[in-house]
C-alpha cells in the first residue's frame, strides 16, 4: 500500500507534483489504453514490466514515459528492433539490449545489491536470447548474474569445466531447446533450485518448444520447476526473488 507520509513528504520538498502524488496515492495511473499499476513494487518488491509486443510504438512511449515518472527501473520485455530504435530516439539514456529483445530504463546504473549470484546457464548459443532476458531481468531485480553459455549434453564435458562456478551460485536457471534434458542433469550435479526453460530451438518434433517442456516436466531430478516455452523473463524474475530471500534483502 501506498504510504501516504512519504508522498505527502516528496510534494512538500517538490519531488512531486499534485498529479504525480495522487496516482501514487490511488496506485494506479491510467492512459486511454492501458491502466498502469504503480503499487506492484510495494506489494511484491519488484516494480511494474511491461510485455512490449503487440503494442503500437506510440503506446509503448506513453506507458514507459508514465512509468519513468514513478518506477527507478522500468523494464520493457518482447521489444523489436523497430520499436527499440523509436523508443530510442526519444530517449537515448534507454538501454538497448538486443539479443534479449529487452530495454531498460534506469535512474541509476544496474548493480548488485546482494551478496552471490544467479548461474544461467544455455545449452546452445540458439538459447542465449532467452538466456539473456533471464539474466537481464535477473540483474534489474538487483542480482549479479553470469551467463555460462554453450554447456549443452551433446557435449557434457563442457558442462563438467564450469560445474563449480554453477554450485557456488544461489540459484541456477537452465535454458535449453532439442529435447530439453540439460535441466536433468544440472539438478542431479547440484545443491540449488534450478528453473528450467525450455526454448523452441529445434527441429519439427520439437514442436516449437513443447518436447523440451514436456522432458523437463517429467524430470526425475528434484529440485527443478519449469516455466513456459522461451519465458526468459519468467525464469529471471523468479531468480531474483529466490536471490533475494537467500540474501535476505
Amino acid at each position: 500500500m501506498a504510504d501516504v507520509k512519504a508522498i505527502l513528504r516528496e510534494v512538500q520538498a517538490g519531488r512531486l507534483d499534485i498529479e504525480q502524488a495522487s496516482e501514487l496515492l490511488q496506485g494506479a495511473s491510467t492512459l486511454d489504453y492501458a491502466t498502469l499499476d504503480l503499487d506492484r513494487a510495494s506489494r511484491t518488491g519488484f516494480p511494474e514490466v511491461v510485455y512490449g509486443a503487440g503494442k503500437q510504438v506510440e503506446q509503448l512511449i506513453g506507458i514507459m514515459e508514465r512509468l519513468r515518472e514513478h518506477q527507478e527501473v522500468v523494464l520493457v520485455t518482447r521489444v523489436s528492433e523497430e520499436q527499440a530504435q523509436r523508443v530510442l530516439a526519444r530517449w537515448p539514456d534507454v538501454q538497448y539490449e538486443k539479443e534479449a529483445g529487452l530495454l531498460i530504463a534506469s535512474r541509476e546504473p544496474l548493480r548488485p545489491v546482494r551478496d552471490g549470484y544467479v548461474a544461467v546457464v544455455a545449452a546452445g548459443t540458439s538459447d542465449l536470447g532467452v538466456a539473456q532476458e533471464a539474466a537481464w531481468t535477473a540483474r534489474c531485480f538487483g542480482s549479479e548474474a553470469r551467463v555460462i553459455a554453450d554447456v549443452g549434453v551433446a557435449g557434457i564435458h563442457r558442462l563438467f569445466g564450469r560445474l563449480a562456478e554453477i554450485r557456488e551460485a544461489a540459484v541456477a536457471v537452465c535454458v535449453a531447446g532439442m529435447e530439453g534434458a540439460l535441466p536433468s542433469v544440472l539438478a542431479g550435479l547440484v545443491d540449488i533450485p534450478v528453473i528450467a526453460v525450455p526454448t523452441s530451438v529445434g527441429y519439427g518434433a520439437n514442436f516449437g518448444g513443447v518436447s523440451a517442456l514436456l522432458s523437463m516436466l517429467n524430470s526425475c531430478s528434484a529440485g527443478v520447476a519449469v516455466v513456459n516455452i522461451d519465458n526468459g523473463f519468467g525464469a529471471g524474475y523468479m531468480a531474483g526473488m529466490i536471490h533475494r530471500k537467500i540474501a535476505g534483502k
